[in-house]
This record gives C-alpha cells, sequence and structure tokens, in this order.
C-alpha cells in the first residue's frame, strides 16, 4: 500500500525558512494531487496547501504569500517552501495524495504520511 513521508521538519527560529519533502513509499504520484495539512496541539487538521498534477496551486489564507508547494515529478517528489514562519505555524506537518484536483477537505485525501514536526521558537 502506498503511503507519504514527509522529511525536513525541526525546530527554527521565528521569522526563518524551512523545506519539507514528501515522497511515495511503494509507489508513484502518478496524476493525483498532492496536498499539504498540519494539526498543531489541541486543534483540528488544518488545510495548507495542494498541488496537480499540472503544477497549479492553491493555498489557505493564513499561509497564502509565504508558503510554496511545488512538485519534482522526476523526482516522485512534492515541496514545501515555507518562508517568515511564525509561532503559529507550530504544528505536525502532514501530505496525502487526492484524485479530487485541488481539494482543501482531508475527507478527500486518500494516502497519508506519518507527518514531521515543525517547531518555531521566538
Amino acid at each position: 500500500q502506498v503511503q507519504m513521508v514527509e522529511s525536513g521538519g525541526g525546530l527554527v527560529q521565528a521569522g526563518s525558512s524551512l523545506r519539507l519533502s514528501c515522497s511515495p513509499s511503494g509507489g508513484t504520484f502518478g496524476d493525483d494531487a498532492v496536498g499539504w495539512f498540519r494539526q498543531a496541539p489541541g486543534k483540528e487538521r488544518e488545510f495548507v496547501g495542494v498541488i496537480n498534477w499540472s503544477g497549479k496551486t492553491y493555498y489557505a489564507w493564513a499561509v497564502k504569500g509565504r508558503f510554496t508547494v511545488s512538485r519534482d515529478n522526476a523526482a516522485n517528489t512534492v515541496f514545501l517552501q515555507m518562508e517568515s514562519l511564525r509561532l503559529e505555524d507550530t504544528a505536525v506537518y502532514y501530505c496525502a495524495t487526492t484524485s479530487y484536483g485541488l481539494a482543501a477537505v482531508a475527507d478527500r485525501y486518500n494516502y497519508w504520511g506519518q507527518g514531521t514536526q515543525v517547531t518555531v521558537s521566538s
């Protein structure tokens, strides 16, 4: 069964940058869109951004202009570039695939990863 594998998380200071990676273990993305979600302690999982097979993207209002999703189809990897990180960006970040295009709802996604922790300190 295909499972996503996220990497690149860590502890950074507010205002800095971080790049997360997502690759499928046991398969490929194919034509699916790949989305990023995050979940902070005590909060529900929330949509961050998504990229479809052709490179079109859609972002949550909270990260638009600071985060960028990109994909390298040859390397079978999707990236989440995060700039100007804020304390409120602290969360576990997950990637997942969907056949519903630029979906922003978690239940439209099927294969998920275990997540990678991003902690932003002051």
